[in-house]
């Protein structure tokens, strides 16, 4: 281990290792030993309870001592499981092996000590520990993440639903739209995005070297074993049970929460460049902090560093996911060991989906706006309300609106007065040339505003 962060590889262990600090626990190593533990043990207790004549229910206390060893485990606990590691060289193993000795001096448990790891492979450990890492980090760290980006995105939706816009559809002026309204647009796209992560099952198996369960039934020949691992699956680990998979349980489901967590992420990209082009516009404006430099020359610049940092580590973050989501279904006939080596990366991936969702929330919370900078380039872009003139033009029956528009705007500076004496030649009835001449840019947005607060309360909505 180095001695410093400033020795560190990856920066999520070094520059940035406390704004990763919730994963650690759950997606580290120490976290995967930890799931191991409880798998053992629960497998262990099941055996114990399926009414086999050569092992009796074990007692309260003796549960209790199980089960406390995993809620106690500690990173001492750990090391010393990776002591035994070091002599057996199989991860797994080295768990029976610490949990046995745990239990050596328990009158009732101890004489039970064959039925440890009873007719597993690693793999019914493995599988099972990490759809339970990747289910707490989604539960405790992740979707709260997710969730707290979506309620800033929501109340300031709410907030500018009524600030009018000049859209940049191609980069050109376009129609406009309010501010709040894009911003209630990323969050319906989150919102989204956010349930299928929510809603992705984790699957695990508890069937055996080759998922037939063998061994099982050749101790038991007629004991139902499916029925039992399904049972220890679902309803002791919190799983959903795989009946059909060789000796690896073939992660198509956390290959669908990879997938699922990237497009999530490819969202929040999205985002970050738009918000940053609209602070290089001027529409948004960042709240400045006391002694924080911009850049190492130009003492003006507030940089908008947040967003940056966060569209890089969403980079990042998607980069491994989608290997992983690409990588981790496919195994050489009942099994090759590739997909060990990449799942111990899902920290790594995880870790920087977090920490681009901690730059982003910290960018959200310093935007403000200048309001003047977005009205004057409305007020400048009379050429948008060619859009509605022609569209009226064609509801009254006017040969050519469209191309007598394009020659009136297209590629031309478009003034107030310019459009409204064109509109005043129209012949179409008298209201609806008033009502022409009455629009402008900035009332030219049609139901954003409405769009906006719909969006903006979607979450109370859905709650009542």
């Amino acid at each position: 281990m180095p001695a410093s962060p400033l020795l560190a590889l990856s920066p999520l262990d070094g520059r940035y290792a406390a704004k990763v600090e919730s994963l650690r626990p759950l997606l580290s190593e120490y976290g995967l030993i930890r799931r191991r533990l409880q798998v053992e043990v629960e497998w262990f207790i099941a055996l114990s309870e399926a009414g086999f004549a050569e092992l009796q229910p074990f007692g309260p206390e003796s549960v209790a001592l199980l089960r406390g060893l995993v809620e106690d485990f500690s990173e001492a606990d750990a090391e010393e499981i990776k002591a035994i590691e070091r002599t057996t060289n199989h991860d797994v193993k080295a768990v029976e092996y610490w949990l046995a000795e745990r239990i050596a001096g328990d009158a009732e448990l101890a004489p039970a000590t064959g039925f440890l790891h009873f007719a597993c492979t690693s793999e019914d450990i493995n599988n099972t520990s990490h759809a339970l890492i990747l289910g707490a980090a989604r539960r405790e760290v992740l979707l709260p993440a997710l969730d707290g980006v979506l309620a800033t995105l929501r109340a300031k939706a709410a907030e500018h639903a009524a600030q009018p816009m000049l859209s940049r559809t191609h980069g050109q002026t376009a129609t406009p739209t309010t501010l709040g309204k894009e911003i209630a647009n990323v969050a319906a796209r989150l919102a989204r995005a956010r349930e299928r992560i929510a809603a992705v099952p984790l699957l695990a198996k508890m069937n055996g070297a080759v998922g037939n369960y063998n061994a099982h039934l050749a101790a038991y020949p007629d004991f139902d074993w499916e029925t039992f691992a399904r049972g220890v699956v679902e309803k002791r680990l919190g799983l959903v049970f795989n009946s059909h998979t060789t000796q690896i349980e073939p992660h198509d489901a956390i290959a669908e929460l990879f997938d699922a967590q990237k497009r999530c992420n490819t969202i929040l990209i999205d985002w970050c460049r738009d918000a940053w082009g609209y602070i290089s516009l001027g529409y948004f404006t960042q709240k400045t902090k006391a002694g924080e430099v911009g850049s190492s020359t130009m003492p003006h610049k507030v940089n908008p560093i947040d967003f940056e940092n966060a569209e890089g580590n969403f980079g990042i973050a998607n980069a491994l996911l989608a290997h992983m989501s690409e990588k981790l279904p496919v195994s050489r006939f009942q099994r090759d060991l590739t997909d060990s080596t990449v799942l111990r990366n899902t920290g790594v991936a995880f870790g920087h989906t977090v920490l681009a969702l901690d730059s982003l929330a910290r960018g959200m919370a310093k935007l403000g706006t200048d309001p003047a900078a977005i009205d004057a380039d409305l007020d400048a872009a009379w050429e948008v309300l060619a859009e509605p003139v022609q569209t009226v033009m064609r509801r009254h029956g006017i040969a050519n609106p469209y191309e007598q528009l394009k020659e009136l705007t297209r590629g031309k500076t478009i003034t107030k007065d310019g459009l409204h004496a064109f509109i005043r030649g129209l012949q179409i009835p008298a209201a609806e040339r008033e009502r022409l001449l009455a629009m402008t840019p900035r009332g030219y947005v049609g139901k954003a505003a409405e769009l906006a607060m719909r969006e903006a309360g979607a979450e109370s909505a859905r709650r009542q």
